[in-house]
């Protein structure tokens, strides 16, 4: 075989599937549903073997640190990055829909009444962290809540010594099987994402070029220069030309993962597939991208800035002034680096909306529509920011010759 197919060939053949998907959707429009449960299957054994992936991965790299204050320096430069990134892709979105508001021409009508709840904080907290039982644990709807119960075991597998050799031994093992089982999942992606992405251009194109075409012409091309224009910065920034040319020879596959499943939690394996071939240490990767699907969406802090324009164009509001900026600009912020890992964080990211700005309930449609058509390139944005951000940790921590030196 070829040096570039070897290199590049998996890669060319999921942009094809995707790109046969499209033009399915096409051709069969709202029939194009009924290649969803090819779509399904992928989608379904990705999900399965979601939470076994993270909680090993997870549990035997911080099992296997003999310095613990390197998980302590890990999760600190990890958070900060996070919050950086997540200012800059918020302060991105705030510059376009200065200059383009959202919602200008466009006429939609007011829907219903819209069933809000009130938004108790103490308890989506409570939620969040931590699971009333042991078998809620084993869902992908409590990640963040798994992801710290994996940091505690491998916390005390490596706190009991000798003791805890084997079970270090067997978690390391497990994540080893876990990764040649995402392996074997992978060889159906080209079927799973053509199927996926013929049943999303089919279903929700039309609404595209509908009321909100004028958001959508905003997002799209915002998502895409934020995606190749700040991800090559920051890569850049990371390992300087050859890290560059790193992430992007090995990111196509979680990219077009993320943007036919839309969903960052079945990115996760191909991400760590991208970043053990960049060079990024797994301590690093497999703490870094799992909780940064959790916790970092640098696509939804696009989209929630988006969003309060949106409405306030709709409700014929100067979106102007330095204190509406800077609130728009928290909300932002927290709506992708805090609120995400909440369960059903999108959600408490639309209320919170409503409720800083005072906008009435029948507003909490319109938004949450947009959030469904921007699904997909927030998405690939959110999962390609993790495997981005873990390089720049690598780097924070390595120094500059930290791809030199990978473990």
């Amino acid at each position: 075989m070829p040096p570039f197919l070897k290199s590049y060939g998996f890669s060319i053949l999921l942009i094809i599937s995707i790109l046969i998907g499209a033009l399915l959707g096409i051709i069969f429009k709202k029939d194009a549903a009924m290649f969803k449960p090819l779509g399904d299957i992928f989608l379904n054994l990705l999900f399965t073997a979601i939470v076994p992936l993270v909680f090993f991965s997870i549990s035997s790299t911080v099992a296997s640190m003999t310095n613990l204050k390197r998980l302590g320096k890990i999760l600190s430069a990890m958070i900060l990055i996070f919050v950086i990134t997540g200012i800059i892709a918020s302060a991105v979105m705030l510059v376009a829909v200065i200059f383009f508001p959202p919602a200008s021409g466009v006429n939609i009508p007011m829907p219903t009444a819209a069933d809000v709840q009130q938004i108790k904080t103490g308890d989506q907290i409570v939620r969040a962290f931590t699971v009333p039982d042991f078998p809620n644990i084993l869902s992908k709807n409590n990640m963040l809540a798994l992801i710290i119960l994996s940091i505690l075991v491998g916390l005390a597998t490596s706190a009991v010594g000798e003791k805890g050799k084997t079970l270090a031994g067997f978690l390391t093992s497990a994540n080893d099987v876990m990764m040649r089982l995402i392996s074997f999942i992978m060889y159906y992606a080209p079927v799973g994402l053509c199927a996926y992405f013929a049943y999303l251009v089919g279903v929700f194109g039309p609404k595209l070029l509908g009321s909100y075409a004028r958001a959508m012409a905003i997002y799209y091309p915002t998502a895409i220069l934020y995606f190749f224009l700040a991800f090559t910065l920051y890569a850049f920034i990371a390992g300087r030309t050859s890290g560059a040319i790193k992430f992007w020879s090995n990111i196509i596959p979680p990219s077009v993962t993320a943007l036919a499943t839309g969903s960052s939690m079945a990115t996760i394996p191909a991400n760590l597939q991208a970043a053990d071939k960049i060079g990024v240490p797994k301590d690093i990767s497999e703490v870094v991208i799992p909780i940064g699907a959790t916790i970092h969406m640098e696509g939804s802090c696009l989209a929630a800035v988006l969003k309060i324009a949106f409405l306030f164009g709709i409700f014929q509001i100067p979106f102007s002034g330095i204190n509406t900026m800077l609130t728009a600009l928290g909300i932002a912020l927290l709506t992708g680096v805090v609120v995400s890992g909440i369960p059903g964080g999108g959600t408490i990211g639309e209320l919170l909306i409503l409720s800083l700005y005072g906008f009435p309930p029948e507003a909490f449609p319109l938004i949450t529509m947009i959030g469904t058509l921007v699904d997909a390139p927030a998405t690939m944005v959110n999962a390609v920011g993790d495997n981005v951000s873990s390089m720049m940790v690598a780097r924070l921590l390595g120094g500059g010759k930290w791809m030199e030196q990978k473990v």
